[in-house]
């Protein structure tokens, strides 16, 4: 079963911690994440302890063996272990006993109760992955936003340089009279007014960089660089490659929770025989091994020497097979059978349910990948749109032919668009993604 992030989560283990890179990519970003994220490490000391209840359930199947010893004293009337006479003597005993079973038939009780625990363990291992996939889709989230918002600084920039060059061609001609200085005030408001607009791009930027290094666990107090890919040059799958079925039909097979619900209804179909096993009668071996001294021994000579002698005098043993029948323990067995069965009922609608929600999140996201297409497509024309009319604006400005708040009000216009245009291929990218890691591609830009 391929998983998201499985050898990203599990290659360096917890214990190893992750080189901070001088510039961070998505995939760098990700690994961190799950390698430091406290939701993937309680999840993951949950699976441990699963997998020593797995380990445990096993461990009920083989024999059973224990040893067992005694010293003391003695006083009063009481019967000595050597004679199996009554004695009202004082004296020193000490014995010793070896003991233990197996159970040779239980109608599969041990055995489902075992596989049942396994495919719990199997499912907390799957929980993980779940987890750190969530943790995945939340630094790509975050990635894309620190990527927006750092072009729309770069736009806000652009925009300056323009308004600059703009005022200087502006304050030339009003030197020599062919404008008013009304134009010159004019363009300066508007340079104070995109300088503003860039302070705001630039701590954009820097919020989005420590709100993902929040989600990293990083000291915000650190230098934090992301590798500025140009949006551009991210690689997509195309419609035909992300259709919803076929999308859907390799998520059942790839997605960890999937996957994880269905262990959960095999668990419970196990734990269900186990409890079925309540009716049926059990058969067990077991055997026991004793032996003892006594300082009352009647060969007062070798009451001390003869320890190894009498303890192999005293030696017995005994073997035997027993049975259990259950005839009646006050419906016990018939209540915890009905319980299994109602919670394989429950497991199997959650199992129904996360199917469900899957599918719909699917087609959902889909939807939203053609919605953000057609956005992008109706903002790339009106960028082109209110560049043209942008540029007409200005050579119109320069004969004379337009006033500074008409070109002004294009130019914000042309900002606009470019700012929308960014968005929207952002917002594209995240939908394009979003679907191919539904269909089992790793988050990669």
């Amino acid at each position: 079963m391929k998983y998201l992030f499985s050898l990203i989560l599990f290659t360096a283990a917890f214990s190893v911690q992750a080189q901070e890179p001088v510039q961070w990519d998505l995939k760098s970003c990700v690994e961190y994440a799950i390698q430091h994220n406290i939701s993937v490490q309680q999840a993951d000391v949950s699976a441990r302890l699963a997998k020593l209840q797995a380990d445990l359930a096993s461990s009920n199947r083989l024999p059973t063996i224990n040893g067992t010893t005694g010293m003391g004293m003695r006083f009063g009337r009481s019967i000595d272990p050597t004679t199996n006479g009554f004695s009202s003597t004082q004296f020193l005993y000490n014995n010793f006993g070896l003991n233990g079973g197996i159970q040779l038939y239980n109608a599969g009780k041990l055995k489902n109760n075992a596989a049942a625990t396994n495919l719990s363990w199997y499912a907390s291992e799957a929980d993980k992955l779940t987890i750190a996939n969530d943790i995945s889709l939340n630094v790509a989230t975050y990635y894309l936003q620190i990527l927006s918002a750092i072009e729309q600084s770069e736009i806000a920039k652009i925009q300056i340089q323009q308004t600059k060059e703009q005022l200087a061609a502006t304050g030339k001609r009003v030197e020599v009279g062919l404008l008013p200085e009304l134009n010159l005030l004019e363009l300066e408001t508007q340079l104070a007014n995109d300088s503003s607009n860039y302070i705001n791009a630039i701590s954009s930027v820097q919020q989005s960089k420590l709100n993902m290094m929040a989600l990293l666990n990083l000291d915000a107090a650190k230098p934090f660089e992301i590798l500025a890919q140009p949006v551009d040059q991210i690689k997509l799958q195309t419609f035909a490659d992300l259709q919803p079925d076929y999308v859907f039909n390799v998520a059942t097979q790839n997605m960890p929770n999937i996957k994880a619900a269905t262990l959960r209804v095999q668990a419970a179909e196990k734990n269900s025989l186990a409890a079925k096993a309540g009716f049926y009668p059990s058969l067990s071996f077991g055997y026991n091994l004793t032996s003892n001294f006594s300082n009352q021994s009647k060969d007062w000579a070798n009451v001390w020497n003869g320890w190894n002698t009498q303890v192999n005098n005293n030696f017995g043993q005994n073997v035997g097979f027993q049975m259990s029948i259950p005839l009646f323990n006050g419906n016990q067995s018939k209540i915890n059978y009905r319980q299994s069965k109602l919670n394989l009922s429950n497991v199997k609608l959650q199992a129904d349910n996360t199917q469900l929600k899957l599918k719909q999140d699917i087609y959902s996201a889909y939807t939203n990948a053609i919605v953000a297409f057609n956005k992008l497509n109706a903002a790339q024309k009106a960028l082109t749109s209110s560049e043209k009319t942008y540029q007409f604006a200005t050579k119109r400005y320069e004969l004379g032919l337009l006033g500074t708040i008409e070109l002004l009000s294009n130019q914000n216009n042309y900002l606009k668009a470019k700012v929308n245009f960014k968005t929207a291929q952002y917002e594209y990218v995240f939908r394009i993604k979003l679907l191919e890691f539904y269909k089992g591609e790793a988050l990669t830009l």
